[in-house]
């Protein structure tokens, strides 16, 4: 974040979901008035690409972890992976990696692992739309499984490669991990550190960046004036938050409540 602050010339940056330590890929960051569609952009969908390991258990359920148990992993065929990955299709239930960053009584998972402390997280319900297997390997005492993943927030990838290893009773981690695409943003747009660094880059008008995100509603003078005022505008047309735009400017968020839409977010009219 400190390269952000100097490359964008303002402290005021933040991003939409941190990447884990060993991941790479696209890390989304709004800087000043934009800072505010950052949890928006945090709730949207994202795609990784992973590679599994079958055949070794860690504590951290990926590669930088100790290994905690080893098994062989001779009579796994190609269709046992592909069956057990398919139940993770879907609207599922998810244990959250005990070495993450989901808080307990106040405190980071990862603190307390750290500390010796035996931690399992509850639960929750996440979202798998898209879950690919791109190529199965078999190496010397393990299987690898390149996977491509479509997830909403709050999905643990480590957590898929555990349950699968898990699940054909072989224990199972994740070997690497690459972000691919957040919410509206893929790797096309994106520029890397060192051009950041180097400052050879363009930032994306804050109206843009809200189109790209969320369904768009062009308001009439009169609709502007009325936020300006606190009033809620007629219901749009389904459940979806709106980025209401007025010409190059983005007015508010709106999403429905009560029949009529109402604002969750205004920004100034300059942006």
């Amino acid at each position: 974040m400190a390269i952000a602050r100097r490359a964008l010339g303002t402290r005021k940056v933040g991003h939409a979901g941190t990447l884990d330590p060993m991941a790479t890929g696209i890390l989304v960051l709004g800087f000043n008035n934009g800072t505010r569609l950052l949890q928006y952009i945090t709730n949207g969908d994202k795609t990784y690409e992973a590679t599994m390991v079958l055949g070794a258990a860690t504590v951290t359920d990926d590669a930088e972890g100790e290994v905690i148990s080893r098994a062989d992993v001779s009579a796994i065929a190609d269709a046992d992976i592909e069956g057990e990955l398919a139940k993770m299709r879907g609207t599922i239930m998810q244990r959250p990696s005990s070495v993450s960053a989901v808080k307990v009584d106040g405190e980071r998972a990862y603190d307390r692992v750290r500390s010796g402390e035996k931690v399992e997280l509850a639960s929750r319900e996440i979202t798998i739309s898209h879950l690919d297997v791109k190529q199965i390997r078999r190496i010397e005492n393990a299987i690898e499984v390149d996977i491509q993943v479509t997830c909403s927030s709050g999905t643990f990838i480590r957590a898929i490669a555990r349950d699968c290893g898990d699940g054909l009773e072989v224990g199972g981690h994740l070997n690497a991990l690459r972000r691919t695409r957040v919410s509206g943003f893929d790797l096309k747009s994106s520029i890397s550190l060192a051009t950041l660094k180097e400052g050879g880059f363009t930032t994306l008008a804050l109206v843009d960046v809200a189109k790209s995100v969320f369904s768009s509603r062009e308001l009439a003078l009169d609709e502007v004036n009325e936020l300006s005022f606190g009033r809620p505008l007629s219901a749009n047309p389904d459940e979806a938050i709106y980025a209401a735009t007025s010409g190059e400017n983005l007015i508010a968020l709106l999403c429905n409540k009560d029949g009529l839409a109402k604002p969750i977010a205004v920004f100034a009219a300059a942006n």
